[in-house]
């Protein structure tokens, strides 16, 4: 259930409460694709950063280990010892990123596993299934994300398609749930607009899929390679057309100035590889902006990576350090980098719900949004 707490023009502040647990939003979830994250953190590692929920695929997962198997280990919560809230995202990103591995028809999709190349084929009731099987949280309906740019009358061919899969999907879990051999029989559904940078195709899409009264709704197929201008103007396009009273989901969204951005537009949940991607390279965010830690100027640094943090990393381990780390190649460095970014995210956030809360989002918003998205 979303409770919204207090507005700030389209921003919003809320909770969203699920069986796992109340997440208060704006809120960003950590990617753990495969039921960790990425540079060796484990999900215990998760609540020490202030991390709410915790996102997992549904591809990678039924490719490896099984999804038959996490269900009947226990499901993920019991699988990766994470209590919180779980969304697992539905199988569909992956229509569009092994686009030379898949073919679509109205069924579903016809994949090759990019793991050892066999045959798979998703479609709504078995991106349910399997999403069931996982017992997450939060499940997210099968659609078709398009790449950009495309033509429009592929676009519209592909939300017509995904709206029609979505009440697949909502007959599905329905099913499912209350079959009595659900591992979370309190699992939501999310449904995902699309339409690429079409206003026209987002709207009406938008308005469709708010009729079939969902746990909650996302913006799916931006931040794939248009520019961020026109991603900004699809969110206030689609905005007003959106259920006010769910919650909102950016989906694969982004770096700080875009998650300000977007609140500011009435987004309240977000997710993205970048912190943790960045961070296995040394890319790390700070409160005055991007840092390189593998620059020669690091070399005696022996101050933190950000002087105003107080994630693990920057309690005990100076930039100096972590540069040699990176220089040896110890697994420390990746390690130490994820956490610091997680954290910053994380804190981002909570200082944004902050910001919310004492009236003062706008004047947060302008101090930050360039700044935290610069490259010193």
């Amino acid at each position: 259930m979303y409770q919204l707490i207090k507005q700030s023009g389209t921003a919003r502040r809320a909770e969203f409460q699920t069986v796992h647990g109340t997440v208060q939003t704006p809120a960003f979830q950590n990617v753990a694709t495969c039921g960790a994250i990425k540079g060796a953190l484990s999900a215990f590692d998760l609540k020490d950063l202030k991390c709410q929920v915790m996102l997992c695929n549904t591809y990678h997962l039924h490719v490896r280990p099984g999804d038959g198997l996490v269900r009947d280990l226990g499901g993920l919560h019991r699988f990766t010892g994470w209590s919180g809230p779980i969304l697992t995202d539905s199988g569909g990103f992956q229509v569009f990123s092994l686009a030379g591995l898949r073919k679509i028809k109205e069924e579903g999709v016809t994949f090759h596993s990019h793991v050892d190349g066999r045959v798979i084929f998703m479609g709504p009731e078995e991106s349910m299934q399997i999403q069931s099987n996982l017992g997450s949280t939060i499940a997210m309906a099968f659609d078709e994300c398009v790449e950009n740019p495309a033509p429009h009358a592929y676009a519209k061919e592909a939300c017509e398609r995904t709206y029609r899969w979505l009440v697949r999907c909502q007959k599905k879990m329905k099913d499912l749930n209350e079959s009595g051999r659900a591992v979370n029989p309190q699992q939501l559904l999310f449904g995902i607009n699309q339409g690429c940078t079409f206003a026209d195709l987002r709207i009406e899409h938008m308005k469709q899929i708010a009729d079939l009264n969902l746990d909650g709704y996302a913006i799916g197929g931006l931040a794939v390679g248009e520019p961020k201008e026109v991603m900004y103007e699809i969110i206030s396009a689609v905005e007003p057309y959106a259920p006010k009273d769910k919650i909102r989901y950016l989906m694969g969204v982004g770096t700080p100035g875009n998650i300000l951005e977007a609140v500011r537009r009435g987004v309240d949940l977000f997710d993205c590889v970048m912190p943790s991607r960045n961070a296995r390279h040394g890319h790390l965010f700070t409160h005055d902006g991007i840092i390189n830690i593998n620059n020669n100027k690091y070399e005696r640094d022996d101050s933190p990576i950000d002087p105003h943090c107080g994630c693990p990393t920057c309690r005990h381990f100076s930039r100096a350090y972590i540069r040699h780390l990176f220089k040896a190649k110890e697994m420390l460095a990746m390690r130490l980098c994820v956490m610091h970014n997680l954290y910053f995210y994380n804190t981002l956030m909570e200082d944004i719900r902050a910001a919310l809360d004492s009236g003062t989002f706008e004047a947060f918003y302008r101090a930050n949004v360039d700044k935290l998205d610069t490259r010193i």
